[in-house]
């Protein structure tokens, strides 16, 4: 008998196949398991933080108050919870499409297009005109103008590069540069009363939610997801790379292609209805990925979307009832997030 028999069986000392596959189907529900753990204690953290925001402060004894107060609160919350959405799905998306997790949907320039655009907007036209007044109208020339730029991107110039995603990715980073550039320039040149004005618009606020756009929003939303679901569902599949995707019959570049449109119409979305959030993203993405550490990216974005939940609605419950409005959600989000790069980027270079 060998000298790696099992003593009284005779069996080697390599485990059966069936052995391993067994070890491996526990292994695997053990994971599932502790994956629906995290994700009802996450749950149940971003619900306690929507109970909080929405009760906090409230005096019951006066009912006319709670009404009026929830008059104001609900909408800001609907609108936090819509862009937590947008934000977290699309950066979970584009970073399986670039295949790096310290990007965000913010180098294909949709922030910087923003800002461009209102400031544009406000130098021509001045601050008293219904295009700046009505938030619905503002909305729709955001949406417009970002859609139109995406599409143009990221179909028209994908086909051009032949399918090269460094070269959207750096196309991306260059728009973001000329936009800025224009900015700067015209805002030089601004009339100071209507500088101070514009300034209000370009910094990320959830107060005076207009409902109909929330209405817009949800539906467009749900219209991209709809269209989109097929490719969605590829993403598990595309995150072995493209050689492998290709192999197991996914039209690679075709799903990438409407996946990067679908990115820049959710960060379009949520941008125009609240403003630039640089970081968040990066934040809610990367705490998902090393939160729940699987592939599934249907459980990979809601828990980006829950995080990015307890990070909108904790920094507006900072700014509401401790800083008393003065310092905005976007802040504490920027100063939070360029701290968690800086140690995304250490670690990396550490390992």
């Amino acid at each position: 008998m060998n000298d790696s028999a099992i003593k009284g069986g005779g069996m080697t000392a390599e485990k059966a196949p069936g052995v391993k596959k067994r070890e491996k189907v526990r292994a695997d529900g053990k994971t599932v398991r502790a994956n629906t753990a995290k994700l009802i204690i996450l749950a149940v953290l971003a619900i306690a933080c929507i109970v909080l925001y929405l009760l906090l402060g409230l005096n019951f004894d006066k009912m006319k108050f709670v009404v009026y107060s929830m008059q104001i609160r609900i909408p800001k919350l609907i609108a936090m919870l819509i862009a937590a959405f947008a934000i977290g799905a699309a950066s979970i998306v584009f970073q399986t499409i670039i295949g790096n997790r310290i990007v965000t949907p913010c180098l294909l320039g949709m922030n910087a297009l923003y800002t461009l655009t209102h400031t544009a907007i406000f130098f021509v036209v001045g601050m008293g005109s219904v295009l700046v007044a009505n938030s619905n109208v503002s909305f729709a020339i955001d949406l417009v103008v970002m859609s139109v730029v995406a599409m143009f991107i990221y179909s028209y110039m994908f086909k051009k590069t032949k399918h090269n995603i460094l070269y959207i990715l750096l196309i991306g980073t260059v728009l973001a540069s000329l936009f800025s550039s224009i900015q700067s320039t015209l805002i030089r040149i601004m009339d100071p009363n209507e500088y101070e004005v514009l300034l209000t618009t370009l910094v990320a606020s959830f107060e005076n939610i207009n409902s109909e756009i929330m209405i817009f929003a949800v539906v467009l939303l749900a219209v991209i997801i709809a269209v989109l679901w097929r490719d969605i569902a590829l993403l598990d599949v595309m995150t072995l790379g493209k050689a492998q995707a290709t192999n197991l019959g996914v039209d690679y570049d075709r799903s990438v292609r409407r996946l990067l449109l679908g990115v820049t119409l959710f960060i379009a979305v949520a941008t125009a209805m609240v403003g630039p959030i640089s970081f968040l993203g990066l934040i809610i993405a990367n705490l998902a990925r090393e939160f729940l550490r699987t592939y599934k990216h249907t459980q990979l974005i809601l828990t980006s979307t829950m995080f990015g939940m307890i990070v909108l609605i904790g920094g507006q419950l900072l700014v509401e009832h401790v800083f008393s409005y003065s310092i905005p959600v976007s802040v504490f989000v920027t100063l939070f997030g360029g701290a968690y790069f800086l140690y995304l980027l250490l670690r990396r270079k550490k390992a």
